[in-house]
């Protein structure tokens, strides 16, 4: 394995827009969930006429389905994710809309047929009952609690357990609310392992809602601490979590 410094350096320079891991492959796994989110979706954008793709990063997991929708949209709240999706969705026909974070959709009510979302910043469920059309479906795969904590752990110390966000039944609650029947509703959670410590510095520059304040220089020690103990163990395990949702659009 190369030198502690040479490793944190390229992960450092590495780019880290757009929702695509690839940079991670043969230095991190993550098991997927047993749904399979990329084919669920795919079948269903194949059977509907409109489609709205909310927090669609660089737009990776639309260009990968097959058949889209006439109408596709996508939306993206950080200018880089936006040029990204724009770049690889045009080409397609996909329209790419910037969006501010915390603003109501840009979109007329009852405009599309089915709305998804892979790890949603913070869904709005008023909005996303808003433009779905009547029996229209929200089918998500959102990140649940304490996903990833015995790595922020790592940095950050102990977290509290209680009261935490991305409760599956706090966000059934909050669907219904909105006027959404729930349909479906699983929940997995998914080994996590890191080969070496550039797929760390990766990660935590990609998440930065993970450790926010992180920078190498600020965490130099705990990730030297976090390389040794790779070096020693051949990785470090973490485990994610993730929610399926499925709702669909009681009949105004």
């Amino acid at each position: 394995m190369r030198t502690f410094d040479e490793l944190v350096a390229e992960a450092a320079e590495a780019d880290v827009t757009g929702w695509g891991f690839g940079w991670l492959d043969g230095r991190a796994t993550e098991e997927r969930p047993p749904w399979g989110y990329a084919r669920l979706i795919a079948a269903r954008l194949a059977g509907v006429a409109s489609a709205l793709d909310i927090d669609t990063g660089g737009g990776e997991i639309i260009a990968e389905v097959p058949r889209l929708p006439p109408r596709m949209v996508v939306t993206e709240g950080w200018p880089p994710n936006t040029d990204r999706a724009r770049d690889l969705l045009s080409p397609r026909g996909v329209e790419v809309v910037p969006v501010e974070p915390g603003r109501p959709l840009p979109f007329p009510d009852a405009g599309f047929e089915l709305v998804t979302s892979r790890h949603p910043v913070s869904p709005d469920w008023t909005e996303i009952a808003r433009v779905l059309t009547d029996d229209g479906r929200y089918l998500a795969q959102h990140v649940g609690p304490a996903s990833a904590y015995e790595l922020i752990e790592w940095f950050v110390g102990p977290l509290p357990r209680e009261n935490l966000d991305r409760q599956p039944d706090r966000e059934v609650a909050a669907a219904r609310a909105a006027g959404l029947a729930v349909v479906d509703l699983r929940t997995a959670r998914c080994r996590m392992e890191f080969y070496d410590v550039g797929a760390v510095v990766w990660i935590l520059r990609r998440c930065v809602w993970w450790v926010p304040d992180f920078t190498v220089e600020r965490y130099v020690d705990a990730l030297r601490r976090l390389d040794g103990q790779i070096r020693r163990h051949g990785a470090f395990v973490a485990h994610s979590t993730r929610t399926l949702i499925e709702t669909r659009r009681v009949p105004r």
